[in-house]
């Protein structure tokens, strides 16, 4: 049991050494310790303040490159509508121009046409009156081939003509 309890002596000697080991310690350690662990804990701090820092430039960057995005969408989406808004006028005008250029040829298809029945219809009065002449013609000859025909046209051709 003497093991378990120490002596006073002993209990005394351990306590001198302990203190003289605390003072020493105290003035020669102790401010570099605290001082070592204040730098520590200061720059954790300032890394923790960059970091957060850091994080609210991430997240404005982000917010605003999320605008950016958002803009670029709707820019696209102008554009979209005024390209087809562009297409659709340009497909207007080609038929609204291949309507008047097909109305113009049309005019023109029944211009000539008119033209070329008219000149048509003047060919067959033109012949119908050649052919009259020519038929009148031979009927006269045969008629006045004869004297007695000859005789007869002059008669009547003399009632006809009255003389003032």
């Amino acid at each position: 049991m003497d093991l378990l309890t120490p002596e006073l002596g002993l209990f005394f000697w351990t306590l001198v050494a302990f203190l003289s080991v605390f003072f020493i310690l105290r003035k020669f350690a102790w401010k570099p310790i605290l001082n070592s662990l204040g730098e520590r804990e200061k720059g954790i701090a300032e890394s923790i303040a960059t970091a957060e820092k850091v994080k609210m430039e991430m997240s404005q960057l982000k917010s605003d490159n999320e605008k950016l995005m958002a803009q670029a969408r709707e820019e696209r989406t102008a554009m979209m509508n005024e390209a087809k808004q562009i297409k659709d006028k340009i497909v207007n005008d080609a038929k609204e121009q291949a309507k008047t250029e097909a109305n113009k040829i049309i005019i023109d298809a029944q211009q000539q046409i008119q033209q070329q029945k008219m000149a048509a219809l003047t060919e067959v009065k033109n012949e119908i009156g050649n052919l009259a002449v020519e038929v009148a013609e031979k009927i006269l000859r045969q008629q006045l081939a004869a004297n007695d025909g000859q005789t007869n046209y002059i008669n009547m051709l003399s009632k006809e003509i009255k003389l003032n």
